[in-house]
């Protein structure tokens, strides 16, 4: 298995990482828009969150070779007091024509304060493993 970690300290405290392959599997945690110290970037903004979050989770896959074409399934969670619409429309612009299998749904909260949206992505990849 193959795996990526972006250095959080979360990742170290959880032990988990950032995105993993088997086979031709890519697996992507789950991924939000934080910065450096884990503080939440766009306060207020689901929409920008869920961008950043998307293409961070992206960035991830690529390192193990799955591009967003590969991408099979997202996954997006919103905070309760999350506006739906705009993380939808980030979806759409990224994944027009691509069209994955998508679940969005609210849950209770998040850890880092601040945070309003985290993302999953998974990604079935046809090329060999790096």
């Amino acid at each position: 298995m193959q795996r990526v970690r972006s250095g959080g300290a979360f990742e170290e405290l959880a032990a988990y990482s950032r995105a993993a392959r088997a086979g031709d599997i890519v697996a992507v945690s789950g991924t939000a828009a934080l910065d450096a110290d884990g503080v939440a970037l766009h306060a207020g903004d689901a929409g920008a969150q869920t961008r950043t979050a998307l293409e961070r989770a992206l960035e991830a896959a690529a390192a193990l070779g799955a591009r967003r074409e590969d991408v099979v399934r997202t996954r997006i969670y919103l905070a309760t007091d999350a506006d739906w619409r705009g993380p939808a429309e980030v979806h759409g612009d990224l994944f027009a024509g691509i069209d994955p299998a998508n679940t969005t749904l609210y849950v209770g909260g998040f850890i880092p304060e601040g945070c309003l949206v985290e993302v999953e992505i998974d990604a079935v990849v046809t090329e060999p493993a790096a």
